[in-house]
């Protein structure tokens, strides 16, 4: 194999990488919470030898993360809540605590407030949030203070990640941050809003229809050389 042909079959893994992020990213345009996701292709440069020219390739190797807050929609849940600016809720997972912008929960039978995947609520100091059964009007306030019929009861937490660059997604809206996290001091909860996914639909169908596109000439172009290289080798067998 040639290096051209290596070069392009770089090229053409890295797309193929890109059109399954951005497939992922339609798939999740309605899901409260999702950040859009892309791809970022380095270069990769190989030393085949002294005399011989350096061989440079693709690298679809760096995964971005669009952080850009999504429309807030109201809906008027009890255990609803969005994130006006910076910031993310904590929440318990089999893997340790996890960051995430989707704020949709609901207390279980014993009042621990647990998202839709099952992961409990996490507090300010890293504990569960628990809401008791029958505690009357339920209030959140900016801050995360839970309070029923006026008496504080508790308080989310809202955090942001110590080094957002090591910002690493885990699954769906889940995030990790190795880094560890602290207090937000800029964000703000929403009572009864959630935050909808910052995917945009048409722009990655647009972005979809193109990476086709560069798919489709990388396939015509190793398909040339494949015909080159059998008409180099049949004209030397003659």
């Amino acid at each position: 194999m040639d290096n051209a042909t290596y070069a392009a079959l770089t090229r053409q893994s890295g797309l193929l990488s890109e059109m399954q992020i951005v497939a992922h990213n339609i798939a999740n345009a309605a899901t409260t919470g999702f950040k859009a996701e892309g791809v970022a292709f380095s270069e990769y440069i190989a030393d085949i030898g002294r005399d011989a020219p350096v061989l440079s390739m693709a690298a679809a190797r760096i995964q971005l993360t669009d952080q850009t807050q999504g429309t807030l929609t109201q809906t008027g849940g009890t255990f609803d809540l969005a994130i006006e600016g910076d910031g993310y809720f904590t929440v318990d997972t089999p893997d340790g605590p996890r960051l995430t912008r989707a704020g949709s929960f609901a207390p279980d039978a014993i009042g621990t407030l647990m998202t839709h995947d099952g992961n409990p609520v996490l507090d300010i100091g890293g504990a569960p949030v628990f809401v008791p059964a029958g505690a009357g009007q339920i209030g959140i306030s900016a801050d995360g203070t839970i309070s029923a019929d006026g008496q504080a009861i508790g308080q989310i937490g809202l955090v942001v990640p110590n080094d957002p660059t090591e910002l690493r997604r885990q699954t769906g809206t889940l995030f990790d941050a190795p880094a560890g996290f602290g207090p937000a001091p800029n964000g703000r909860m929403l009572q009864g809003f959630v935050e909808d996914s910052n995917v945009n639909p048409i722009l990655q169908v647009g972005r979809m229809i193109a990476v086709q596109r560069a798919y489709e000439l990388g396939q015509n172009f190793l398909q040339s050389e494949d015909e080159r290289i059998r008409g180099v080798i049949q004209a030397i067998g003659r």
